[in-house]
């Protein structure tokens, strides 16, 4: 069948199999071509909690590709059949374990509810297995916790609690833009209520986090060396209202308390940290009050400082730059943080210098001039990108098979 884009209200509802593998290879190909395993103390064994695309799937491939690492990844996805697309990243599974099977790398890919018990049981038999086929011993030296979802069920109570963007304290208003045509768009967000504050805290926090470690510690397939790394995001101040402060915030508050008590019982020489990334498209920011309209002046400067990166970029630095220098490699307390303990790879985002040509292009940006004042297109193609449509090399117009069966 013929694939198109179909996008309701900046959320795309379908992906392109042919698309989303290209991307993967893509990827596949910067790792290669950026990490090096024999200068350094790589990763042999990983365990990537939220696989399947974005950072999750970044951290996975430069492991695996980067570093020659055995991989078990973890992620829910919907499958495509004959007549019905499945999600990105159930394509950027297939054409991961595809490519590692093809470059003799072992991966092994569990579908399902990561948040769940069963699913954890499932997923120390895999690591077992994986490092059986690859002929090593059963300890796991990075766990990268990626998950993204609006919903959680509680393993213990059975209770599912939902995510919600909100402020908190107050209502906001913004102004974002609308990817597909330019529009400035007035945005508003009503003000979090305490059970919507909760919810998000148990989604998005650092409840599973934890919960995963004292899984693999009680299994006993934690490496005494291992590293582990969960994602967040700051932003900047403009952003901090409906970000930092509000829902999302309270929630990467409770990720960051996670990796103090993760500290406190990972075996010697065990480390956690917090990643702080830079901003990027996916498919949850794109509806992000003000985030579009920032992103888009942001890639604008970065592009023009020649500083931009992608999810592969960011990921490849962080394992190169951080986590797995020649020191750090050694001594994880050498591993550079700020004074949070976190790892900054927004460093970049962050300067004074693109802060403030961001700022001013944001305060010019009008409907006349939006194409011209930011990287509105960038930031559309990116965002396609991410569900395999506007993919470099891709003919569109040639039939796909979205059970994604054939490559």
């Amino acid at each position: 069948m013929i694939i198109k884009p179909m996008v309701r209200n900046n959320i795309c509802i379908n992906s392109h199999p042919r698309g989303c593998a290209a991307v993967v290879r893509r990827e596949i190909a910067y790792a290669k071509n950026n990490l090096d395993r024999s200068k350094t103390k790589a990763p042999k064994l990983a365990l990537v909690l939220g696989c399947s695309t974005g950072y999750g799937l970044a951290s996975r491939i430069a492991a695996a590709f980067g570093y020659g690492a055995v991989t078990v990844g973890v992620s829910f996805e919907k499958p495509g059949s004959e007549t019905k697309c499945g999600t990105p990243g159930f394509y950027n599974n297939r054409t991961f374990d595809r490519e590692a099977a093809a470059s003799g790398l072992v991966s092994k890919t569990l579908d399902g509810d990561a948040y769940s018990a069963e699913l954890k049981t499932r997923a120390v038999q895999t690591i077992r297995e994986a490092a059986k086929e690859a002929g090593m011993e059963a300890k796991v030296d990075l766990v990268i916790y990626s998950l993204a979802s609006p919903v959680r069920t509680d393993p213990a109570t059975g209770i599912l609690y939902r995510s919600v963007i909100k402020p908190i304290g107050a209502a906001y208003s913004g102004t974002t833009l609308d990817m597909m045509t330019g529009a400035m768009i007035a945005a508003k967000a009503e003000s979090a209520s305490e059970e919507e504050i909760a919810g998000t805290i148990k989604v998005m926090g650092g409840e599973d986090w934890e919960l995963w470690i004292d899984a693999l510690l009680n299994e006993n397939v934690l490496a005494g060396g291992v590293r582990t790394v969960a994602y967040t995001y700051i932003g900047p101040e403009l952003s901090w209202a409906i970000y930092k402060n509000g829902t999302i915030g309270r929630a990467k508050s409770d990720l960051e308390r996670a990796a103090a008590a993760i500290n406190a019982k990972l075996p010697a020489g065990g480390k956690a940290w917090i990643s702080v990334n830079k901003a990027l498209v996916t498919r949850a920011s794109a509806v992000i009050p003000i985030i579009p309209f920032y992103v888009a002046c942001l890639f604008k400067v970065m592009k023009e400082k020649h500083i931009h990166e992608g999810c592969i970029e960011q990921i490849v630095r962080l394992y190169k730059d951080r986590l797995y220098t020649a020191d750090a490699a050694a001594d994880p307390k050498k591993v550079a943080v700020d004074a949070e303990n976190r790892i900054r790879i927004d460093d970049w985002e962050m300067r004074a210098d693109v802060q403030s040509e961001v700022l001013e292009r944001m305060a010019k940006t009008t409907e006349n001039n939006v194409f011209e004042i930011t990287d509105i297109e960038g930031f559309k193609h990116d965002f396609l990108e991410a569900h395999g449509f506007g993919v470099e090399g891709v003919d569109y117009e040639a039939d796909a098979d979205p059970s994604g069966i054939k490559p």
